[in-house]
């Protein structure tokens, strides 16, 4: 097995933890606290659960960015981003910007603090449920756009 085939392995299981992760979060845990604790402590709530997995997240995006870089550099594909016909490269590097901004600058540097300060709880859960929602579309756009675009659809 050559170092392309174990980044793939790598890359293919990191987004599936990153990923899967994001669907869980949006579409099991924020209903279930919705639905279960008072709109004052649905924030609250949440970021006692999302504190014990999101050294988790941070890894699967570090593997998965780390992974997928190095196979554009080992295959020599970097000129995929000159071609609109790769968008889906383009939505693969962005959707790991954003998450990566978010994981490692905007939630510990401002975000945590905010939250923990928040006057409007309800307000801002039902942000980050949007949010969620938004980021699971656009991960799941991605996703169809990389497996059909890597098997020639595109």
């Amino acid at each position: 097995m050559d170092d392309f085939t174990i980044a793939r392995v790598v890359h293919v299981v990191a987004v599936l933890f990153w990923i899967g992760g994001v669907g869980f979060v949006t579409w099991v845990v924020m209903p279930a606290i919705r639905h279960s604790e008072s709109e004052a402590d649905r924030l609250g709530k949440f970021h006692a659960i999302e504190g014990r997995f999101a050294w988790q997240a941070k890894i699967w995006v570090l593997l998965g960015g780390a992974s997928g870089f190095w196979m554009v550099h080992r295959a020599g594909m970097w000129s995929r981003f000159a071609e609109l016909h790769f968008w889906w490269m383009h939505a693969m590097v962005a959707l790991w910007a954003v998450f990566t901004l978010m994981l490692f600058v905007v939630e510990p540097l401002f975000l945590h603090r905010r939250l923990a300060t928040s006057q409007t709880p309800q307000a801002d859960f039902q942000r980050m449920e949007r949010v969620h929602h938004i980021l699971i579309v656009l991960a799941l756009i991605t996703l169809a756009g990389a497996i059909g675009g890597s098997h020639g659809l595109f």
